[in-house]
């Protein structure tokens, strides 16, 4: 009996392509408490200067959404359990925190109250969703070992919203099964968080490598990887990724996230921020 060939399917790939289309712009703002773990400095200030556009092909995208659609399943769940989750201060608002004049900020997926592991205590809440793979590795390991962004991820938004306590809730998509850790406030560590935030916001040039070696097990997958180990200049331009550019604290321009071109001596919108350098006479790449 002939082997059944599956083709390439048409539609599929109109899906997918229309889901790369529709992807919301890479270029946030702020720098993002979801990524504040991650152990290298230059890897976060090239992120926050949009020196490297993701180039996510449409299955991961919609994996994405998948996981974020997850977070409603999470929530009804622990409502039907008698939990009280509360996603935001209001309908249809997030539980946002905002610093370094709005250079630096997060949003939490809810706070929760009433776990049966500890009924009268307010936690922050973490919903995530693992392949198998990184489930048993979770199982096995715990949060703060196996997933050291979740980590820091939630210690940053306890010691923004003044919780002592973090509940990280994960769900694994092959079988379906939960996984629930409390996790304790680390007032030392999120202070470091804090000053990290400040280190990398501030910075004029981009800080040291994690490592020198391109083969590092944690670079070669960097989405940075070309500009920073094979020194190429950013195909990005735009008034971050120049060298006049400098992000400033509010009270200097009295604008929340303010950014100055030092060339013109002259503040820069977002939008600003985004176009004017495309085309600039004095644009000036960082290295």
């Amino acid at each position: 009996m002939a082997k059944l060939k599956i083709l390439d399917s048409p539609t599929i790939s109109l899906i997918n392509s229309r889901t790369e289309e529709q992807t919301q712009d890479w270029r946030r703002a702020h720098l993002g408490a979801s990524g504040i773990g991650d152990p290298c400095d230059r890897a976060l200030w090239y992120g926050f200067r949009w020196f490297t556009a993701p180039d996510f092909p449409g299955r991961i995208l919609r994996l994405f959404r998948r996981g974020q659609n997850e977070e409603a399943t999470i929530v009804a769940d622990l409502r039907m359990a008698g939990v009280t989750v509360s996603e935001g201060p209001t309908e249809g608002e997030q539980w946002r925190f905002s610093a370094l004049g709005g250079h630096y900020g997060g949003s939490m997926d809810a706070a929760i109250f009433g776990l049966l592991e500890a009924p009268l205590t307010w936690h922050v809440g973490e919903f995530k969703t693992h392949n198998r793979k990184s489930f048993d590795l979770l199982l096995k390991e715990g949060v703060q070992k196996s997933k050291e962004k979740h980590y820091a991820q939630q210690q940053a938004y306890m010691h923004r919203f003044k919780l002592t306590r973090a509940v990280y809730i994960a769900v694994c998509k092959d079988t379906d099964r939960y996984f629930l850790e409390r996790i304790p406030y680390d007032r030392f560590f999120a202070d470091e968080l804090e000053a990290k935030a400040e280190r990398i916001v501030f910075a004029e040039e981009p800080p040291k490598k994690l490592s020198e070696r391109p083969d590092y097990y944690i670079c070669k997958w960097c989405t940075h990887y070309d500009v920073c180990h094979q020194e190429e200049e950013t195909k990005e331009r735009n008034c971050r990724t120049c060298k006049f550019s400098r992000a400033v604290l509010p009270e200097l321009l009295l604008e929340k996230g303010g950014w100055i071109c030092t060339r013109y001596a002259a503040p820069l919108s977002l939008d600003e921020q985004k176009n004017l350098a495309e085309d600039c006479p004095s644009y000036d790449a960082r290295s």
